[in-house]
């Protein structure tokens, strides 16, 4: 029998290893609820931390998986008994604390949904953490006073991703008109389509440093990428725009001016799923069981087994692979 545990161990050399047996307790000692896990899934993350890449493996070994989904067994919070159907993202798992890579986690009751009754428990894990991280990401956009009114133009940067493919969906679904940004337009054009995205332009567009004001063209933007896409993003966005920043694919770095804050009124609103408080989390969820159709998540998505996730995640640092990936335990 496969052992349902995936440990990545740095070693001395630097060299990473990744083995499914070990003596080692996987399951975390803090937290109020122990669930028997289903399902987890494959964001970029998790792919980092498979490569053992010390920003996101902060203990040494470490059981992967930002997500844990699946059925409580023991729970000590008033909110949760046992055999309720719940979802878990970030709050440190996969990287400080053991993730959903084992069939049992704890995790804290505060970093804890219940999954909605509209997706079953592969479906939560399909949305997993990007999908999650959309939601906010869309939330934050509309606290921030944008409107689906009169169809505005929202920008999406690296939109084949998690966070991205998710975030074209929920800002069609709610009546936006949508710009996806790629750097494969010809490869996944179709694709971004499909999704909802009315509009799908070439990253490079966006990939070099380019004039701090420049014709004003979206209301808003969900950006994922950072660096000179972010700060040409912030110099096309009209005024009284919204950009969600919530990733650093490109670059953490960010080099621009004041001009586009201060004559245009745009706002840069960051996004942090991992910390984020319970009533974000909840409002998120309620905005994926509202606006995100099983059918189109189920056609983003693929599913693999436990030990297939180290060959994936390679995959998903090489650029290979797009859309949601499910891991069944």
């Amino acid at each position: 029998m496969v052992d349902m545990t995936i440990w990545v161990t740095r070693n001395d050399d630097g060299s990473v290893q990744h083995s499914q047996e070990s003596e080692q307790d996987s399951v975390n000692t803090e937290g109020d609820v122990v669930v028997a896990v289903s399902h987890s899934s494959l964001n970029y993350k998790d792919a980092m931390a498979l490569n053992g890449d010390k920003g996101v493996m902060r203990t040494n070994p470490l059981v992967p998986g930002i997500d844990v989904v699946g059925t409580v067994e023991e729970s000590s919070s008033e909110r949760f008994n046992p055999g309720d159907q719940v979802v878990c993202n970030g709050d440190g798992l996969g990287e400080f604390r053991h993730g959903g890579y084992t069939d049992r986690q704890r995790v804290r009751a505060e970093a804890t949904v219940a999954v909605p009754e509209a997706f079953s428990l592969a479906e939560a894990a399909a949305i997993g953490t990007a999908g999650y991280t959309a939601a906010l990401c869309v939330n934050s956009l509309l606290d921030h006073g944008l409107s689906p009114d009169d169809s505005p133009r929202i920008l999406v940067t690296g939109a084949t991703g998690g966070v991205g493919s998710i975030a074209v969906v929920l800002l069609k679904q709610l009546g936006f008109s949508v710009t996806a940004l790629t750097g494969r337009v010809a490869e996944h054009g179709d694709y971004l389509r499909s999704l909802g995205a009315d509009e799908v332009l070439d990253r490079a567009e966006f990939a070099e440093a380019g004039k701090p004001l420049q014709k004003a063209r979206f209301a808003g933007a969900v950006d994922t990428a950072g660096s000179h896409v972010l700060a040409n993003v912030l110099a096309q966005v009209t005024w009284g725009g919204v950009v969600a920043s919530t990733g650093m694919a490109a670059s953490p770095k960010l080099e621009t001016t004041v001009l586009p804050f201060i004559l245009r009124n745009v706002i840069l609103a960051g996004v942090n799923s991992v910390d984020a408080p319970l009533d974000y989390r909840q409002r998120a969820w309620d905005l994926l069981a509202d606006k995100l159709p099983a059918e189109v998540l189920n056609s983003l998505t693929t599913t693999m087994g436990i030990d297939e996730v180290a060959d994936a995640g390679e995959a998903l640092l090489a650029g290979t692979r797009h859309g949601r990936t499910v891991v069944e335990l």
